[in-house]
């Protein structure tokens, strides 16, 4: 994927790097060798930035000007030659203590942890809410609205509320609907789509009618990659000219189901960064998006994540997302398992920013 680079071209490059990161100016060989003490001249320096030039990791904008790292050779910093960094521990121990004052409510979690991933990398954040994976069968309701019509109220696991309504081929009285209703919840209890479908033989005419909406339901909402969004920090990035383009990204939900649907597979574990779309997304060319999936994976998951140019300290951006991260999945993972305060509280959570 990368072109191999010797140890002192990758110093060189990494540098350049931190460099521009910090000033935001073009850098240059003197600058390099006087800035960080290098043991090596000036001229053995600048060969070396022709090469990684060459190489597509650092670019020239004007023939007399210094270097600037290129999409590439950001990657190639991220992916290869970044250090593990960790947050200073007084400020792991606010953000700690920030969780800890917030009341047992999982929409305060969410909108906390886009304040502080907004303010520390001083970006745009996102946080998805959790859901299950699969989605599982909480309960139903069968509730008699006129003649045939029938309301059918759906829970499932983690508190999201379905409504939808039925027609049936002949009206009943609610007492028949409610005995449909309680055989069901007792039959489905936890259940997830594929449990439910090799139970359908159990079923008589109605309660098969409306098996069939429910395995709609279940269907839809694992295909979905997220259902709330939580956000802040948008004005941080339409400061960047560079990053305007990526507020589509907060903004439409179809591009962004595509780009968490890519790149927060369930096979990946950890932080993933995607610098200048990779090739992928236009609106973000200019952009980095830092990301990772919080919660108890592959049961109760959402993700939480950064949005900034491309120019941004990656040292300190990675570290917020995977602690910020690492806070809420022991939250989910000490309270998710359906407690009655995380239930009405994550239904609370709808129509949110």
């Amino acid at each position: 994927m990368f072109p191999e680079l010797s140890e002192r071209q990758q110093q060189i490059l990494a540098l350049v790097v931190r460099s521009h990161i910090e000033t935001g100016r073009p850098v240059g060989s003197k600058t390099l060798v006087e800035a960080f003490a290098l043991d090596m001249s000036s001229a053995t320096v600048r060969n070396e930035m022709m090469v990684l030039t060459e190489y597509g990791y650092i670019t020239q904008l004007h023939t007399s000007a210094g270097r600037i790292p290129t999409e590439m050779g950001y990657r190639y910093f991220v992916h290869k030659l970044l250090r593990d960094f960790h947050l200073p521990y007084e400020e792991q121990q606010m953000i700690s203590h920030q969780f800890h004052q917030a009341r047992l409510d999982i929409t305060q979690w969410m909108r906390l942890a886009a304040a502080i991933l907004a303010r520390t990398s001083q970006g745009a954040s996102l946080v998805t809410a959790p859901q299950p994976r699969p989605n599982r069968f909480r309960h139903i309701e069968l509730i008699s609205t006129q003649g045939r019509l029938v309301l059918m109220i759906l829970v499932l696991f983690g508190g999201e509320v379905q409504q939808q309504m039925l027609t049936l081929a002949e009206p009943l009285p609610q007492a028949r609907l409610s005995m449909a209703a309680d055989r069901l919840n007792t039959l489905f209890d936890n259940a997830t789509q594929d449990d439910i479908a090799a139970r359908l033989h159990y079923l008589d005419a109605l309660e098969y009618e409306v098996t069939r909406l429910v395995l709609d339901s279940l269907r839809r909402a694992d295909e979905r990659p997220f259902s709330d969004l939580y956000r802040d920090g948008v004005m941080n990035i339409l400061e960047h000219e560079g990053t305007r383009a990526a507020v589509r990204l907060l903004e439409e939900r179809t591009l962004l189901a595509n780009v968490l649907s890519e790149t927060q597979s369930p096979g990946l574990q950890g932080v993933q960064v995607v610098i200048g779309g990779e090739g992928r997304w236009e609106e973000l060319k200019d952009c980095t998006i830092i990301l990772s999936r919080y919660g108890v994976i592959e049961q109760f998951s959402g993700t939480i994540g950064v949005i900034g140019p491309m120019r941004m300290p990656y040292a300190r951006n990675v570290a917020a997302v995977r602690y910020v991260a690492e806070l809420m999945s022991s939250f989910l993972g000490d309270y998710y398992l359906g407690t009655p305060a995380l239930e009405s509280n994550l239904n609370e959570g709808k129509n949110c920013e």
